[in-house]
């Protein structure tokens, strides 16, 4: 798997710090809240778990999956809905958690899709937001770092259901999504 690896972009250690920023940010905002976690499946999981442990205040969880790319590198951007979320969202201070925010029409989607269902609140916390790559008007108000137009995998994030356990985030070599 590592020998698929470019680049590494972010570090274990680099995203650490990131994380722990994060969920300084969101404790701070969200102490006196009804806070309510949704990540979507599969590629946040290992986000939303290191975020939890940073976040010093009550909150729940729960997920959705979403489909958008099958197995290419970019998104269709035709969202279906996989798995819905299994409560109500009423009185609830949402915050989607998310690994990367790239085109944007998925977490569009998602925002328009959940502000239907009456929340108190809702915002959006990506790890990793590429800018370059944004076709829909949207913008997280947490985020990690900024990161190049490159496909990335680690961390959650993968190529055809892989690499989603390196410990970090890379760049993956072209030649092994161009086969």
């Amino acid at each position: 798997m590592v020998n698929d690896i470019r680049d590494i972009l972010i570090t274990e250690e680099e995203l650490k710090e990131i994380i722990a920023k994060l969920g300084r940010q969101v404790t701070e905002d969200y102490k006196d809240k009804n806070l309510f976690l949704i990540t979507v499946l599969k590629g946040a999981v290992l986000f939303l778990g290191d975020l939890m442990r940073e976040i010093k205040c009550p909150c729940e969880i729960d997920f959705m999956v979403t489909s958008s790319y099958g197995s290419g590198t970019v998104s269709s951007g035709n969202v279906k809905i996989v798995k819905d979320i299994d409560v109500p969202l009423d009185d609830k201070d949402v915050l989607i958690v998310e690994d990367i925010l790239d085109t944007g029409l998925t977490l569009n989607f998602l925002m328009d899709l959940l502000k239907n269902r009456n929340p108190r609140s809702i915002e959006i916390c990506a790890l990793l937001d590429k800018p370059s790559r944004r076709a829909a008007d949207i913008k997280a108000k947490y985020t990690g770092i900024e990161i190049p137009d490159e496909f990335v995998v680690g961390y959650g994030l993968d190529y055809d259901e892989k690499y989603r356990n390196l410990p970090f985030i890379g760049v993956l070599k072209p030649e092994v999504y161009e086969r």
